[in-house]
């Protein structure tokens, strides 16, 4: 393919006319101590920081970017390091979830709007995963995603410690009265020991992979621990190689085609992916014109297996472990011959080339198909009258006596009424019991909050039960675990079935036949719906009633409307006069 040459770069309309207006670009670049040598006739690299103080997964991002503009300049590129949006899980109330299309809106706008002619997306908490990526797929440049990396294992009293996963191990045998204070303090503290992302295969680094395994990172860089030594040598040949990219024309719609997307989703089961993956590989690749279904991930669920032994859906490690046995290529590798191989990725070069050499150097942390965690991929997508457009369960993560189960619900309509029935010792309540949680989804939430992973109620914890199960219109971090059925579409709050429920109905989940159905002839459910009135609604300006007004359901991805690929024509590049 011909090179691009100097003219032909984007940056090129603000820096290179002999006219009054470039006059002032170029002026305004010698003011911030630049001089012509530095910008003229290079391709110019927005890196996208999503650093911020509050954010402890990007906390290393401050000096890694440092390391990306070193690359940059390396191959002779001029960096600009451009602030985003930070979107971090902890922190970010009621949930990031309500701030991920705004990321991704702030990712276009700010790419179409300056002289870039490439970018380095800087991310990894949870959410700054697709708002980077699909923001950067609508503005169309050359991209190149760099992943912020797990943290370091967790350890308390000599024993491994993951992220979210043992938070609600310890915290259901702190409810016990099985734990004191001072060994609660102790896992508070030894539970998150360094910079980066959730060490487990929580959303974080289930979407990392995605990202990986759609070819917009170096190979294996979502696998690197956020601290290690080889994450500031990738962050910097991520600099030298976007310069690259840029005189090549690599641009997203090259990279991230239907089997990309596909490859994508087939390695996210194969992991153990968070539930979450559903709602954010279905946006990004819909940003890119791929009309992904859930039927089509729940198909690729039933036919992959779990290789990767990583906490929650495996028993034994983490993140760390699993960049130790080799990592996200040693995994491809293992399921080559479910990809689409041909795949051009931000190297130049195919997945294919990209997989030569991998192996795995622990095989009972990255198992071969011959001895997987679980026989199938990490979702299932479920159907029936409580969810006709869908809903997720995580198999592997929950007991299997509750694969297929039957029991009386006990309905909430809002998460202080669902915690005070949990937190009542005497609340009638059976392992049988079925607990629903409701408008808690994109817009009765709102912001689809990560709430679905409904505590044990103590009169059952003190019993010694740790699981059963729950359904919600909710999300869950994807370091949670158990029988819970999430992403309830229709969701309650705009009357979706769930909202037709009641306390003592009979629920029926049956995961290998895919449904979930409450046991409610259609009469009944017909009356139901005459009395059932709207909810007031959560938003009555700004940026949460654009929210309302424009995101989709849990099942098309929660994308705004407007934003997604066949909503219209994508802008094109701005005027300069």
């Amino acid at each position: 393919m011909t090179r691009k040459t100097a003219q032909d770069l984007r940056s090129a309309r603000w820096f290179a006319p002999d006219d009054l207006r470039s006059f002032g670009h170029r002026s305004r670049m010698m003011q911030l101590g630049y001089s012509e040598e530095d910008f003229r006739d290079k391709p110019v690299i927005g890196v996208l920081n999503t650093w911020s103080e509050l954010n402890t997964c990007h906390a290393h991002f401050k000096d890694r970017v440092q390391d990306v503009k070193r690359g940059v300049a390396q191959a002779g590129g001029f960096a600009v390091e451009m602030p985003a949006l930070s979107v971090d899980e902890s922190n970010t109330k009621p949930t990031s979830m309500l701030y991920r299309n705004m990321l991704a809106m702030e990712t276009e706008e700010m790419i179409r709007c300056h002289p870039l002619d490439g970018v380095v997306l800087m991310g990894g908490c949870d959410k700054t995963t697709p708002g980077l990526v699909m923001g950067a797929i609508s503005a169309g440049v050359p991209l190149i995603y760099l992943p912020a990396g797990p943290m370091l294992r967790g350890n308390y009293a000599g024993r491994i410690l993951g992220s979210g996963s043992d938070a609600w191990k310890y915290w259901d045998e702190r409810r016990a009265g099985n734990i004191s204070d001072a060994e609660w303090l102790g896992v508070q503290g030894g539970i998150a020991r360094s910079a980066g992302t959730c060490m487990t295969m929580g959303t974080a680094s289930t979407m990392t992979a995605i990202a990986d395994a759609m070819g917009i990172t170096l190979p294996g860089a979502s696998s690197i621990p956020a601290v290690d030594s080889n994450h500031q040598r990738m962050s910097a040949a991520c600099g030298r190689r976007i310069v690259e990219m840029v005189w090549e024309d690599v641009t997203p719609d090259r990279i991230i085609t239907a089997g990309a997307c596909r490859n994508a989703a087939i390695v996210a089961m194969a992991t153990g992916c968070s539930t979450n993956a559903v709602v954010h590989l279905i946006a990004m690749a819909r940003r890119a014109g791929i009309p992904m279904q859930l039927e089509e991930l729940d198909e690729l669920g039933r036919t992959t297996p779990l290789i990767a032994n990583v906490r929650p859906s495996g028993k034994d490690y983490v993140m760390e472990d699993f960049y130790y046995a080799g990592g996200l290529r040693a995994l491809m590798k293992q399921i080559a011959d479910r990809l689409d191989l041909s795949c051009l990725t931000v190297t130049g070069k195919t997945m294919g080339e990209n997989l030569e050499g991998a192996e795995v150097y622990n095989d009972d942390v990255i198992r071969p198909l011959s001895n997987p965690v679980y026989h199938e991929g990490s979702l299932a997508v479920l159907k029936g009258n409580l969810c006709p457009t869908g809903a997720v369960i995580k198999p592997a993560a929950c007991d299997p006596k509750f694969h297929v189960h039957e029991g009386p619900a006990v309905v909430f309509d809002s998460y202080p009424e669902m915690k005070k029935f949990v937190d009542d010792e005497t609340a009638e309540v059976t392992p049988d019991t079925v607990m629903v949680l409701r408008n808690a989804g994109p817009l009765g939430g709102p912001g689809f909050p990560e709430w679905g992973m409904l505590p044990i109620p103590k009169a059952l914890i003190k019993q010694g039960h740790r699981d059963m199960l729950r359904i919600s219109d909710a999300r869950m971090s994807g370091t949670s675990y158990g029988a819970c059925v999430l992403h309830v579409s229709p969701e309650s709050y705009v009357g979706g079935p769930l909202a037709l429920l009641r306390t003592g109905d009979i629920v029926k989940l049956d995961l290998p036949n895919r449904r979930l159905d409450m046991l409610v002839s259609e009469a009944e459910l017909a009356e139901r719906r005459k009395a059932w009135t709207a909810p007031e609604p959560r938003f009555e300006r700004g940026w949460g009633w654009m929210f309302s007004k424009h995101v989709t359901q849990a099942d098309q991805g929660c994308d705004f409307d407007f934003l997604q690929s066949d909503f219209g024509k994508t802008a094109g590049e701005p005027d300069i006069f």
